[in-house]
Parts: structure tokens; C-alpha cells; sequence
């Protein structure tokens, strides 16, 4: 079956040289794009509700930029004044980069991850006489307390945003070719906005082994899987699948 029409369920891309814009017009195909879950943070009340006390952390896990936004949002409403001597742990570059939206830099103990959570962790067991806050959503990797507890740290999860599924009443009567997801709550939103949903010769494209999980539990024939060895990421297995699909027979 060919391919003429993708849908990926994220933001639009902001970059002009997206490889998604390159696959559009190299395999003369329509991709669109369309957030199937939102972040919605929650309020003051619900974090004391968790008995959470910001100023008895001396040290902040960030896992997203997510989290930086609404712990800095949190405090301002709170009227919590975040002390110089706050000590700031990112997962990775990208996050820590991005934590220069609320701080001076230069001023902070930043330490950075190389890229996963577990990356992380030598250098919070160089910390473990801090009390880290984890700010984080609904929504948590499992190994993640895990690997906490396993340091022996005095840590607390504090839940400052939450991922709901995105109203796509608009959509019921849209078909595409290829259904692109990210993330095991992309999975739930479809089927919250279509329980109806009937596969067929729609191909779904995964990214993640908890994606595919949730794909395949949801009773979701998964026809593109990725990361592998070979396609480390989905631009490039929906490229190869694509020329496939779409190659003279």
C-alpha cells in the first residue's frame, strides 16, 4: 500500500530543515502534525495537598523542560524566592541549557547528565548528603524511583504538571495513511478521542519500547518500530518505509 498522507502526533517542527519537511517534498507526500496529549500544571493548592515544601530542598532533578517551567511557575505563585545555593541536576545538555531561562548561569551549581536519567547518577551520589526535590508529572518512568532509592537519597517526587489527552473531535472524519507516536499517553489519546478506532490498513509508527507496549495491549498492529541498531530514528525509518511503500512495482 502506498503512502500519501502522515500524521505525527507532535507540535509542528520549527526549523524550515526539518527532516520531516525533507521527506514531504523528496516523496511528494502530506505530513501533518497534531499534539495528542497536553501538559497542564497544576495548582498551589495541590502541591501542599502532596506535602511539598520547596524550601527544604537544597537540590532540583530535572528531567524535561516541563519540569524547569512549572517549578519556577510554582514558586513564584508559592512566593518561594529559589536561594543561590540551590544546587540544579539535568538530564541532559538540552535541559541544562534551557534552565538559563530562570537562572544566571554562571551563578549556579549546574551538574548535567550525558543523555539518560541513569547517567546521572554518579554524580547525585557524589550529592547524597542533599535533599533532592524530583519535580515531575503524572506521568513517571518506572526505574526512575528505582534508581533513586537505590542511591539511598533523601529525595521526594513532587507531581507539578500532569499529562491529559487533547480534544481531536476534528479529526473523526480525517483518514492518513500513517498514525505516528511518541508516547504510551498518544496511544490512550486515540482511543479516548475514538474508541471506534479500527486499524486496518492504517500503519502505526512507534517510537519506544513502552510506546509499543502500550500499542499492542490497545490491540494496534505496530508496522514501524524504532529506535533499531540500523534507524536510530523515526525521520529515517519513515523515509525507508515510505520509498519502499511508494516504489514503482
Amino acid at each position: 500500500m502506498k503512502v500519501k498522507s502522515i500524521l505525527v502526533s507532535q507540535p509542528k517542527p520549527q526549523a524550515e530543515n526539518s527532516p520531516y519537511y525533507e521527506i514531504e517534498k523528496a516523496n511528494k507526500i502530506k505530513i501533518d502534525f497534531r499534539p495528542f496529549i497536553q501538559v497542564v500544571g497544576v495548582d498551589a493548592k495541590d502541591v501542599r495537598h502532596q506535602k511539598i515544601d520547596f524550601s527544604k530542598a537544597t537540590a532540583v532533578i530535572f528531567t524535561s523542560r516541563n519540569a524547569i517551567d512549572h517549578f519556577f511557575r510554582l514558586a513564584e505563585e508559592m512566593r518561594f524566592t529559589v536561594p543561590d545555593s540551590m544546587k540544579y541536576f539535568c538530564e541532559s545538555e538540552a535541559i541544562a541549557f534551557y534552565l538559563q531561562k530562570y537562572i544566571v548561569y554562571r551563578k549556579r551549581k549546574v551538574y548535567i547528565g550525558e543523555k539518560i536519567f541513569a547517567d546521572m547518577l554518579p554524580l547525585l551520589k557524589k550529592h547524597k548528603d542533599e535533599k533532592f526535590l524530583l519535580p515531575a508529572s503524572d506521568v513517571l518512568k518506572a526505574d526512575v524511583p528505582k534508581l533513586l532509592d537505590g542511591l539511598k537519597l533523601d529525595w521526594q517526587r513532587a507531581t507539578l504538571f500532569r499529562t491529559v489527552s487533547s480534544d481531536l473531535s476534528d479529526l473523526s472524519d480525517v483518514k492518513y495513511d500513517i498514525l505516528v507516536f511518541f508516547t504510551p499517553s498518544g496511544i490512550k489519546s486515540l482511543f479516548e478521542n475514538f474508541p471506534d478506532f479500527v486499524q486496518g490498513e492504517t500503519r502505526i509508527a512507534v517510537f519506544g519500547q513502552s510506546t509499543v507496549k502500550q500499542a499492542k495491549e490497545m490491540g494496534l498492529r505496530v508496522d514501524i518500530e524504532v529506535p533499531t541498531p540500523k534507524i536510530p530514528s523515526m525521520t529515517m525509518a519513515l523515509d525507508k518505509y515510505v520509498k519502499e511503500a511508494n516504489k514503482s512495482k
